[in-house]
């Protein structure tokens, strides 16, 4: 089995929050720890495939900035300046092509940079790149690139998981040190479960959207992601806060995350109440998995938590409504793709009328499973459809988030598994659908309840070897909790 993990020693081997104290302490320069990973990404990712561009001279030319303020005796950008970092190909960026993985995008240069990006440069973080993903966001494992496959760097016949797996496997595979996902549905979590590393999903409105390829607008939030606790808690305070551009965004004081993170750190969980979710507790979760989920149960307890059942009803019928929604905002968010203001243009030649090219171009753009998801989610909008399944889908929304508040009435955070397996085989779920979106059972919940939610990893599934990822969630707006008690597990394992 062909392994690209961490090497054990070298500057890819550091945490982020190490290699940012190195470099202000002038024991490293930025351009020599872009370098590494740079050199990194050259050495195996023609096989890994993490990457759809890399952009070299851009992140040396901004490692050099860091290091000439370091070397004037300037206070730092942020807590990460001067650490690279691998960004998702969704949000645009003004010196590199924005794909979504898509045709429909190909070659595509933004005229503007997103929100976030704007703020990781202010930071002084290096972009070493964009990063690979499925088709608009849409998968559960990156096999749905219309450009290359991602591998998992813990077994190179799996799956990194999805949409955000050229993210999570740079960060496994000492790539890099630093990422940047989305998560509608799950793309931050649960290919951070798969590949070993940590992935958060803030609360919705915490990260601004702007700049970010809509998916579905409802559901979509940027996150951080690291290969420990601490690094995605610096990464979320960076990333984080009100956006004007962004109607979504939230006017709030953004979460102390690494405070909470260095609390954690102590190992000390007594007095917090841990939920365990009754729904979640199916019988078709790898036994590994459960395994895993069990023995973490029992640290976090030893660790002086208490663990409370808690039950959430409705939890039961989230992958109908979430999937109606999902599509729907699928359907209305990509008619901008039709071949006529940017992007891609098929059969544009003289002879065919507007909407003939519109269907051409859409035709041979989209894949298959951006078709199947834009057909589906317009029939649920069409007349007489609407009110039976888009706004029934709303109303079990509704009570999704009910149960939540009802549930954290009795605790503080609550941990379940983040998905059911460990990593499948390449091309074992690609013909079956509905086996792939019920992949994503288990992080799907929090995305329509709006709130917070981490995975952290969970150790290896004793069946194959492979990694578990914990998922915590928190109620809205307390994404600090996720990294107290995150850092609280990690340090006790």
């Amino acid at each position: 089995m062909t392994q690209y993990t961490i090497p054990a020693e070298g500057l890819v081997a550091k945490p982020a929050h190490e290699l940012a104290a190195m470099i202000q302490a002038g024991e490293v320069t930025s351009r020599e720890v872009t370098q590494a990973f740079l050199d990194r990404i050259a050495e195996i990712d023609d096989e890994l495939g993490a990457f759809l561009h890399v952009g070299a001279e851009e992140a040396l030319a901004a490692a050099d900035k860091v290091d000439e303020q370091v070397k004037n005796g300037e206070e730092p950008a942020s807590a990460l300046a001067g650490v690279p970092l691998a960004l998702k190909d969704l949000l645009v960026t003004t010196d590199a092509p924005t794909t979504a993985a898509s045709k429909m995008l190909e070659g595509y240069m933004s005229p503007y940079d997103a929100t976030v990006v704007k703020k990781l440069r202010a930071a002084g973080i290096p972009i070493l790149g964009k990063t690979n993903l499925d088709e608009f966001a849409m998968g559960s494992s990156t096999e749905n690139s219309a450009y290359k496959q991602t591998k998992n760097p813990h077994d190179l016949e799996r799956v990194p998981g999805g949409s955000g797996g050229g993210t999570a496997a740079a960060l496994a595979s000492g790539e890099a040190p630093l990422g940047i996902g989305t998560d509608t549905g799950g793309s931050i979590r649960q290919p951070a479960s798969l590949t070993g590393t940590v992935g958060v999903k803030p609360t919705y409105g915490g990260v601004s959207r702007y700049g970010v390829i809509a998916c579905a607008s409802s559901l979509d939030q940027v996150g951080p992601c690291a290969n420990n606790v601490l690094d995605t808690a610096l990464l979320h305070e960076i990333i984080a806060g009100h956006d004007e551009f962004d109607a979504t965004s939230v006017d709030r004081e953004v979460p102390a995350c690494a405070d909470a993170a260095r609390e954690g750190v102590s190992g000390d969980l007594k007095g917090v109440k841990i939920g365990r979710v009754k729904q979640f507790e199916r019988p078709g979760t790898q036994e590994g998995v459960k395994e895993a989920i069990d023995a973490a149960y029992a640290q976090l307890e030893r660790q002086g938590a208490e663990i409370v059942e808690v039950d959430c009803p409705s939890f039961d019928d989230v992958m109908g409504a979430y999937y109606i929604i999902q599509m729907s905002e699928v359907s209305s968010n990509l008619a901008r793709f039709d071949g006529m203001r940017y992007g891609l243009r098929v059969g544009d030649d003289g002879s065919r009328s507007a909407e003939e090219v519109m269907a051409a171009t859409r035709g041979e753009g989209f894949g298959a499973e951006v078709k199947r998801r834009i057909i589906l989610g317009t029939y649920a909008l069409s007349v007489g459809y609407y009110d039976a399944y888009y706004l029934q889908a709303q109303r079990v929304r509704t009570l999704i988030a009910q149960d939540f508040a009802k549930a954290f009435e009795g605790c503080d955070v609550i941990a379940a598994p983040s998905v059911p397996s460990t990593a499948f085989k390449l091309g074992e779920k690609v013909d079956d659908p509905l086996a792939m979106y019920n992949f994503d059972l288990f992080t799907l919940p929090l995305n329509l309840a709006g709130l917070p939610g981490m995975s952290v990893p969970a150790g290896n599934a004793s069946d194959t070897d492979l990694p578990v990822g914990l998922q915590l969630i928190a109620p809205a707006f307390e994404d600090a909790r996720l990294y107290r008690v995150g850092a609280a597990f990690e340090a006790g394992r």
